[in-house]
């Protein structure tokens, strides 16, 4: 059982929580230091954002989180080498790489598959790898026990979600806004209809993401999704605080912890 798969199945009615923030903003030691703040606040799962020029499915607070990495010349190894170093202290807590094509397809899907794998990363989401491409990625990850995580969206057919449930592994990612990163007007009872649509198709749990900012928000989604992903809002303090790290992390530790409390007491569990 993978790392990922085992965070579900011991979570006993307790919904996961999966926090992202983006490598080497602003530098990777906050960056590893902000990993291990996310575990002590709740977090089940870390999507860690590769930065990359040209993130097109992301707003404008992440958009800047990937040009500040980037100045910073953060480069697709120097992140698998962050991860090498948090697993030298955390062997529990899942850790997802996610970003675009450009960067795996450069370092060649094998030996990627193989330095993530090494590296004690768990799974892959890759925003602009269609489905119906995907199958050279997903076959080495799948040699190297990386599940493969796809993204579904709320104009996505039917045809397509039980294509996209038949090939993820891990948990599938469902954009719960049209748009970008960091959009707001988040309508949970719409959410709440396609993540049972989606639960119709899949063997896998349903994670949600985009326009959840809150305990509110996060605890709403926890009552439908199987997890939940919060992205912007954490992001957009690292830019703010980024160059007081007491700060940061305190204001970090803060709001997950209380997505954290708010989806333990929404599902009657204890923290």
């Amino acid at each position: 059982m993978t790392r990922i798969a085992t965070r579900f199945a011991t979570a006993s009615g307790r919904k996961l929580l999966v926090p992202y923030i983006t490598a080497g903003d602003p530098d990777l030691e906050t960056t590893l230091a902000l990993m291990h703040t996310l575990v002590k606040a709740g977090s089940d799962v870390i999507e860690l954002g590769i930065p990359f020029s040209d993130p097109m499915a992301d707003g404008p607070v992440i958009q800047a989180a990937c040009e500040r990495a980037l100045k910073n010349n953060v480069s697709l190894i120097q992140v698998l080498e962050t991860v090498k170093r948090f697993r030298e202290t955390d062997t529990d807590t899942a850790v997802v790489l996610m970003g675009y094509l450009n960067p795996i397809e450069r370092l060649g899907y094998a030996r990627f598959a193989e330095l993530s794998s090494a590296a004690g990363v768990d799974g892959v989401l890759t925003v602009d790898m269609p489905p119906e491409e995907a199958g050279a990625l997903v076959d080495e990850l799948k040699k190297n026990n990386l599940d493969s995580i796809f993204l579904l969206s709320p104009t996505t057919p039917d045809s397509r979600i039980s294509q996209v449930c038949e090939m993820a592994s891990g948990y599938i990612y469902y954009v719960s806004l049209k748009g970008v990163t960091g959009a707001a007007n988040l309508n949970t009872v719409e959410v709440a209809e396609k993540v049972a649509n989606i639960q119709s198709f899949a063997s896998i749990p349903v994670a949600v993401g985009f326009g959840i900012r809150d305990a509110d928000s996060a605890a709403a989604v926890s009552e439908t999704a199987d997890a939940v992903v919060v992205g912007s809002v954490l992001v957009s303090l690292v830019g703010e605080h980024g160059n007081d790290p007491d700060t940061l992390h305190a204001k970090i530790f803060e709001i997950v912890n209380g997505m954290r409390k708010a989806m333990d007491q929404r599902a009657g569990v204890s923290a």
